[in-house]
């Protein structure tokens, strides 16, 4: 009887545990996209691996394996650190580091617009200098790819424009006196126009400073003065009215403690000088050059007195101005074709 009993429950213990295993969350279909956006629920812990293709304010794009891309937004919480060795410590960065082209690993949870709310994000040191130098490298020829179409766009209606003009001084100084003269004028003009727009082109991707300025910071201290941020409101409003313009910012420090907490200090006081421009006055991050800590190189006063290591504590911004779109414009004299003088 007992044999029995048995394979009579056999049959409803299988299909129960059926039953239980295809309602289970573990078993069902995978509904992870192989490519195009993720949109991460409200609440749902994630953990996202690849590359940054895009860059904004407050948010990056990270691309995986697959092809998948997740927005991943930024806050004071979030922890940007290189991934930690032996002891598994690692190294501080400000958020501005996170470039594109970086390799990088992102935890958080998805918030109410589908992305990801980062709390922490993780990379190598290697994988960050290869970044900065893609960055330093794609956004000065992306710029000057965009002005180049610009320029050769005029350079072509200019070209259009000086044909009609040549043609019509051709026939007029056939018809009066003198205007043979008048023509070779025209015409020299006209060259001349052309080699200044040629001239303009070549110097798209060339660079001068227009603005230099020096905020200082208190020893030990990364935190901006009010004297400074009156400093960077004036260079920001420059920069806001200038045309193809980008801001290169170096930070340093004084010989007082460690090379290495001096490099340290000295990234963190142009990142705040960095985010205080971000924040402040919206500039765009493609604007500024990679922030750098030289540490206490390069040092513009005697570190052995205070006021020296006063003034060695500081972060340099330069405004630096396109010389192709500063350059005047190409003219052109017509000269004169009336009967001669």
């Amino acid at each position: 009887m007992v044999f029995t009993k048995q394979r009579l429950f056999a049959p409803a213990v299988l299909t129960t545990c059926l039953l239980v295993f295809s309602a289970s969350p573990a078993f069902a279909q995978d509904t992870t996209p192989t490519s195009g956006s993720r949109t991460v629920a409200s609440g749902q812990k994630m953990k996202v691996k690849g590359v940054v293709t895009r860059r904004d304010a407050d948010t990056f794009t990270v691309r995986d394996m697959n092809g998948v891309d997740t927005v991943v937004r930024l806050s004071d919480a979030t922890s940007v650190k290189t991934k930690g060795g032996f002891l598994r410590g690692g190294t501080n960065y400000g958020q501005t580091n996170i470039l594109r082209g970086l390799n990088l690993e992102v935890e958080g949870r998805g918030n109410g617009s589908g992305e990801i709310a980062a709390e922490k994000i993780r990379f190598n040191e290697s994988d960050l200098r290869v970044a900065r130098a893609v960055e330093s490298r794609a956004t000065p020829l992306e710029e000057r790819a965009t002005n180049t179409e610009q320029k050769l766009t005029q350079v072509e209606a200019n070209a259009q424009r000086l044909s009609g003009q040549l043609e019509e001084l051709a026939a007029v100084s056939n018809a009066a006196r003198g205007g043979a003269k008048a023509a070779q004028e025209t015409a020299d003009a006209a060259v001349a126009g052309v080699n200044a727009t040629n001239e303009r082109i070549s110097a798209l991707d060339d660079y001068e400073p227009q603005t230099v300025a020096a905020v200082n910071f208190k020893s030990g201290s990364s935190i901006l003065l009010p004297d400074s941020k009156t400093k960077l409101d004036e260079i920001a409003t420059k920069a806001l009215n200038a045309k193809g313009y980008v801001l290169e910012v170096s930070g340093y420090a004084d010989t007082r403690g460690s090379i290495e907490r001096n490099r340290m200090l000295s990234q963190r006081r142009a990142d705040a000088v960095i985010r205080y421009l971000v924040e402040n006055h919206n500039i765009p991050l493609r604007r500024i050059v990679t922030p750098y800590g030289y540490g206490e190189t390069n040092p513009v006063a005697d570190n052995e007195t205070k006021e020296g290591r006063a003034e060695n504590r500081r972060v340099e911004i330069k405004l630096l101005v396109n010389k192709g779109l500063t350059a005047p414009g190409p003219t052109m004299n017509p000269g004169t074709s009336g009967s001669g003088n």
